[in-house]
């Protein structure tokens, strides 16, 4: 089992190209808990609910990894939680940097139009842009692989598959 995390700023196509993957493959993938989380308790987000997500998170991610699929696409993972925590409240509590990581990481670029959705914070350009270099920088602090996702959506589907390929080990 390989496990691909799409990582970086809202609004980037992360739940979108999940869900197509899903069709088109039928990858299973973990939906982002912050998303539901934030939908049933409000977006005034302390650290203790940042917190609250990664441990929703990291649980729905391990109950995926139990039927062990070749491909497991993950919404979201700690880091980007990470990621919020440094963007909310300037900084980011070791604890997130200890759950189990991905195989591999795709930041996604914010070169995309911004889409409102009632759950997100960061829309304007300039805010988007420190997202994304926030969510990278939690990367580099991880140490964890990853490769860039940027262009219109046919271009990021295309980049997607071809680095979840070019790690999946062959059949047979």
């Amino acid at each position: 089992m390989i496990r691909i995390c799409f990582h970086g700023a809202e609004s980037t196509g992360k739940s979108v190209l999940a869900q197509r993957l899903r069709t088109r493959f039928g990858w299973p993938w973990v939906a982002e808990y912050g998303r539901e989380y934030a939908e049933t308790h409000g977006t005034d987000f302390t650290m203790d609910d940042l917190l609250a997500m990664a441990r929703g998170q990291n649980e729905a991610m391990l109950r995926a990894s139990e039927a062990q699929p070749p491909v497991l696409i993950l919404d979201t993972d700690p880091l980007m939680t990470a990621a919020w925590a440094q963007m909310l409240f300037g900084h980011a509590p070791d604890e997130l940097f200890a759950y189990p990581k991905a195989d591999f990481y795709l930041l996604f670029s914010p070169d995309v139009p911004w889409v409102e959705d009632g759950t997100r914070f960061f829309g304007t350009d300039e805010a988007r842009a420190r997202f994304a270099a926030v969510s990278e920088e939690m990367l580099v602090r991880a140490g964890v692989p990853y490769a860039r996702i940027g262009g219109d959506w046919d271009e990021r589907e295309a980049q997607v598959v071809e680095a979840i390929k070019n790690r999946v080990p062959p059949a047979g």
